[in-house]
């Protein structure tokens, strides 16, 4: 949390949008995150220590359910709200998983920012308190960050298979 808040003084943090590369919107009615993609060329310890974490979890998975994950990509998140969506791309469907880690300390149920999962039939929130984990396809289940009463931090972030094509 302490990297995570030297890079939002630091003036690190970066408006996020909706889309890929190629077509990138940014809508504050539809999401408005500040992200800092972590990256090894940043060769910080905590990133390269996750990123080993991630090594291992993707090797795991691969091993053990044939995934075929090739890759992922994470960011720092800091969250006001971000309405309902999927995570994989229309245009590009590599990414197979989502991944979130929370960050916040002390949260209280006042605090809101809860991750609703909507699910055939009904509804799913996680509070977003520090150490919990949520992993699910990102093709399948649209979901939403609720709106923050304080500052909501994560990381987020995808794990990625090379795909055809078509998508395969």
């Amino acid at each position: 949390m302490y990297l995570l808040v030297g890079i939002h003084t630091g003036n690190q943090l970066r408006s996020a949008g909706t889309g890929n590369d190629v077509a990138v919107v940014h809508n504050k009615l539809v999401r408005t995150d500040i992200i800092y993609w972590l990256d090894r060329k940043h060769n910080d310890p905590h990133e390269n220590a996750f990123f080993d974490l991630m090594d291992s979890f993707v090797k795991h998975l691969n091993s053990t359910c044939y995934t075929g994950i090739t890759g992922y990509e994470f960011h720092y998140t800091l969250y006001d709200f971000y309405k309902r969506h999927l995570d994989q791309f229309r245009s590009n469907q590599s990414r197979q998983y989502s991944m979130i880690i929370y960050l916040n300390g002390d949260w209280q149920e006042t605090d809101g920012g809860e991750l609703c999962i909507y699910h055939a039939g009904y509804d799913q929130r996680v509070t977003p308190i520090g150490g919990k984990s949520v992993f699910f396809k990102s093709s399948e289940l649209e979901h939403e960050v609720l709106f923050t009463n304080k500052p909501r931090m994560s990381i987020t972030g995808w794990l990625k298979r090379d795909v055809g094509q078509y998508g395969q």
